[in-house]
């Protein structure tokens, strides 16, 4: 059975080069366009990762991310932020809030593949 991947992000484009990446490489790529959808999809798809964006108009990402380490069903979901966002505080929120890898865009597909393989390949560390 294929892993089952979400992609958080409020551009479809971007998540269209993510999950042809990902499909190409046989896992199953769920979506959601927000913070909330997110947090919905997670409760009822149960992914096995989520890749999330931090810029989303209403609950951002970082929100999310904090959202998802407090629940004890989401506590080991492993999580990679993919943002625009390179500042080294922002970097540094993403860590603290519990980030399992923080990418930034623009990326290149092959890091990207990389940090979803050895994410899942670890052992849960929370």
């Amino acid at each position: 059975m294929a892993r089952r991947v979400l992609v958080v992000d409020d551009h479809p484009p971007m998540i269209m080069v993510i999950r042809r990446a990902l499909e190409k490489e046989g896992f199953s790529v769920l979506s959601t366009r927000s913070g909330e959808e997110c947090l919905s999809a997670v409760r009822a798809e149960q992914p096995d990762l989520v890749i999330l964006d931090m810029i989303m108009p209403g609950m951002d990402g970082l929100e999310v991310l904090r959202e998802l380490r407090q629940q004890p069903e989401t506590v080991h979901l492993p999580v990679i932020v993919l943002t625009a966002r390179k500042a080294h505080g922002d970097v540094l929120d993403g860590w603290l809030g519990g980030a399992d890898r923080y990418l930034t865009k623009p990326f290149r597909t092959e890091e990207l593949l990389a940090a979803v393989n050895e994410v899942l390949a670890a052992p849960a560390q929370r």
